[in-house]
């Protein structure tokens, strides 16, 4: 086991890392920009470098004090948390040439599956469904033409080095094809610095899907379920279930086999997570990998029991998942999360500055995952998350419930949250009933006249 640790992010993902090298007895070092320096990572650290000023370019992804930092605190292992430096290779390449353990897979299979079109082309190679689309990158505006007549239209043209709903874009007929190809194009470069776009059929009122999986070094995979993420707005999460309503057991299990063969083949390890686009016949397609641990790991450590963070570090050590798991992973009950962001909950703008009262929910199957307390500020430099707040209970009506009540009892004053829109989705008649897709907040928004 490592002896100490390097914790290469911000915020509550930090803190929760922290905890998990705690509980194993690995000492940390938390690094933070001059914004940061009164924040929990840093005073629960065991020690803490300060790397830069507020600025990202010039802290956090400053891959050079970053490394400096854990050079200067002689530390075993980086863990990259999610975000920032988590899914950039080169920096995993620089933590191995410096003789650092990287937490997370290896640069060459990082720069595989960010590349999405050539993560689209290896799944398919093992048998993983994906959308019909195109053979690679689209060259031209009439190559695109070409392959959307193939396709049939709708179609989406997507980045390749993209996330996040940027370089994205739908086309729904012939003529409007080159403006839009242009458009996410341009998008693309300025976003990623790349803008090579491919191609795939769009799906109509598609859910967002995605399953969690573990790797060891030794060439073991595990399958821990899937978990529902279709309550997104602009393709950024917002609320995350698990188990998903529309996924039975046989295709858990028949997609779970086929995702852990194919990691092994490309010789993946680590904690990952592949997401899927469900049609209106449940049929899965498969459209990205993330190469990390996720924002919404909690509702899959609620149902199964499993600490994916300790399983990360644990694999990084050299553990094999029969020595992490034990016992074959059996998922009891439902767990839903709410990302609560520093945002106006109806004009969704960010909302920086000084928490003046905070009081997080308690009671049975309530978790929270945050940084944020009373007095504490939230600096107007980074994402809006704050707090992640996760129930379990024995079914989903139950685990709706107790995350109303959750809620209600969730007190953060003096800046904007998106605690009152929680609120509002939790009584919907639909999303109660389990009647949703990606296009729910859209028109949640219009039918409450947002």
């Amino acid at each position: 086991m490592f002896k100490k640790i390097l914790i290469a992010n911000r915020g509550e993902i930090a803190l929760r890392v922290i905890c998990a090298c705690k509980e194993l007895g690995v000492r940390t070092v938390a690094i933070y920009s001059e914004a940061d320096r009164n924040s929990l990572h840093v005073r629960f650290a065991d020690e803490a470098i300060c790397i830069g000023p507020p600025r990202l370019a010039e802290s956090y992804l400053n891959i050079p004090a970053v490394i400096s930092a854990a050079e200067i605190a002689n530390v075993e292992a980086v863990h990259p948390g999610y975000g920032l430096l988590a899914e950039n290779a080169n920096f995993a390449e620089v933590c191995e040439t410096s003789g650092i353990k990287f937490i997370g897979p290896r640069p060459e299979v990082t720069r595989l599956m960010g590349e999405k079109e050539k993560a689209r082309s290896a799944m398919k190679q093992a048998g993983v469904p994906i959308l019909p689309g195109s053979d690679g990158i689209i060259a031209s505006e009439g190559e695109a033409i070409e392959w959307a007549k193939q396709v049939g239209f709708p179609v989406i043209v997507k980045a390749s080095a993209g996330g996040g709903g940027r370089g994205m874009r739908v086309v729904r007929n012939e003529e409007e094809l080159p403006g839009l190809f242009k458009a996410a194009s341009a998008e693309a470069a300025g976003a990623f610095g790349n803008g090579d776009l491919y191609m795939e059929k769009y799906v109509e009122h598609p859910r967002h899907i995605e399953f969690q999986v573990l790797a060891d070094e030794h060439g073991n995979v595990v399958s821990l379920g899937e978990r529902e993420c279709s309550i997104q707005r602009r393709h950024q999460k917002l609320l995350e279930e698990s188990p998903s309503l529309q996924v039975t057991p046989e295709l858990r299990a028949r997609i779970g086999d086929v995702l852990c063969k194919s990691l092994a083949h490309i010789g993946y390890w680590n904690a990952g997570t592949i997401e899927f686009l469900m049609d209106q016949n449940r049929q899965l397609h498969f459209i990205e990998m993330n190469t990390r641990i996720q924002v919404e790991h909690p509702v899959t450590e609620m149902v199964t029991n499993v600490d994916l963070v300790k399983s990360q570090i644990l694999i990084a050590a050299g553990a094999r998942l029969s020595e992490i798991l034990r016992d074959t992973v059996t998922p009891y009950g439902h767990a839903i999360e709410c990302r609560i962001n520093a945002e106006h909950p109806e004009k969704f703008t960010p909302s920086a500055g000084k928490i003046t009262a905070f009081h997080p929910p308690g009671g049975t199957g309530v978790r929270i995952d945050t940084a944020a307390y009373a007095e504490g500020v939230i600096p107007p430099y980074y994402d809006s998350l704050i707090a992640k707040l996760i129930v379990r209970a024995k079914d989903r009506p139950e685990a709706v419930s107790r995350m109303a009540r959750a809620l209600e009892m969730f007190i953060v004053e003096g800046i904007y949250t998106t605690i009152p829109l929680h609120r509002k989705i939790l009584a919907d008649p639909d999303f109660r009933a389990g009647k949703f897709d990606t296009g729910f907040i859209e028109r949640f928004l219009a039918k409450n006249g947002k």
